[in-house]
């Protein structure tokens, strides 16, 4: 049994972290959420330092949780239009 390692490892590798980015980005989702109610509760007490912590927290979750998806499938594609 002649098996090249690179054919079809990297094929069922592909497929596993496909739904690893869907699980991150779930998490990163919630995340995002997360720092965006504290944003709100710390607008609400007055603590600007940890008001904007919270912003910025909250603003590279969901841009990460957004852009991770897309550049993985723009990875995708381009391995499978090899």
């Amino acid at each position: 049994m002649d098996m090249k390692w690179g054919s079809e490892m990297s094929n069922m590798g592909m497929f596993g972290i496909g739904s690893w980015t869907g699980i991150v980005s779930a998490l990163l989702f919630v995340a995002s959420f997360y720092f965006a109610l504290t944003f709100f509760e710390h607008l609400k007490s007055g603590d600007g330092r940890l008001r904007k912590q919270a912003k910025i927290a909250a603003v590279i979750c969901l841009a990460i949780a957004l852009l991770l998806p897309a550049v993985y499938q723009l990875y995708f594609v381009n391995e499978m239009m090899r």
